[in-house]
């Protein structure tokens, strides 16, 4: 009888904390914000690539948020032509490379003196180039979980929760006429909870993919239809 009504009461306890969790880790914010220096439009033939900032010691933006942005780009109608980092990166070694790419629009006119790479970047239609900097981190945590194994079986117990938050701005150049046409950057936050009665059950804001969506859809709005630059 003892053994059912402990049973009972870790289930209700398990119950009440999994409902709670759920609840609370549904909960992400994501604000957006743009600021327009220049008009914009992709003409018919014309891609964007999108590129992550790996110049700075304390932090590289995510290669899979770079590709997430991407993703995002050709989604939905009016699909944008995607030129992937990488292969961006690898036509244009090594002038492309963290410790080499141009951080200031000033820099990436001077490389363009080059004509070897103004007519690389022509002959993949690039007409944007995105860079965005930034990262997700884990901001705070707390709580704890401790696991155990008798003669009975094993399990764990505990409750344990950490905070994430992604902070990107992607700065938007035109390569037709070697201007910086604007900013987007993108923030979001969110709570992750580990409730743990016998098995731990992550519960995992989705604060990066919100970032990423946040960002993909601005950018569309931002550079235009395709085709109608």
């Amino acid at each position: 009888m003892k053994d059912n009504l402990g049973k009972i009461a870790n289930r209700l306890i398990y119950g009440i904390i999994l409902a709670g969790a759920l609840i609370a880790a549904g909960c992400t914010t994501t604000n957006v914000d743009e600021v327009r220096s220049g008009y914009t439009g992709m003409g018919q033939g014309e891609s964007v690539v999108v590129l992550g900032r790996r110049h700075k010691s304390d932090h590289e933006t995510e290669i899979d948020f770079i590709e997430c942005v991407g993703k995002a780009l050709q989604k939905g109608d009016g699909n944008f032509n995607v030129v992937r980092e990488q292969e961006f990166a690898d036509s244009l070694y090594p002038w492309f490379e963290p410790r080499t790419a141009p951080v200031r629009m000033s820099g990436f006119q001077n490389m363009l003196k080059r004509d070897d790479v103004s007519a690389r970047i022509t002959a993949m239609g690039v007409r944007y180039i995105v860079w965005i900097d930034g990262s997700t981190e884990v901001t705070d945590s707390a709580g704890s979980i401790a696991c155990s194994i008798g003669p009975g079986g094993g399990g764990c117990l505990g409750f344990g929760t950490w905070d994430n938050e992604s902070k990107y701005e992607a700065a938007i150049w035109d390569f037709e006429n070697l201007v910086t046409v604007g900013q987007i950057s993108t923030e979001a936050k969110g709570t992750s909870y580990m409730p743990a009665v016998v098995v731990p059950i992550p519960l995992i804001a989705r604060v990066k993919s919100n970032a990423c969506k946040g960002m993909g859809e601005q950018l569309r709005s931002f550079l235009g239809s395709p085709g109608q630059g």
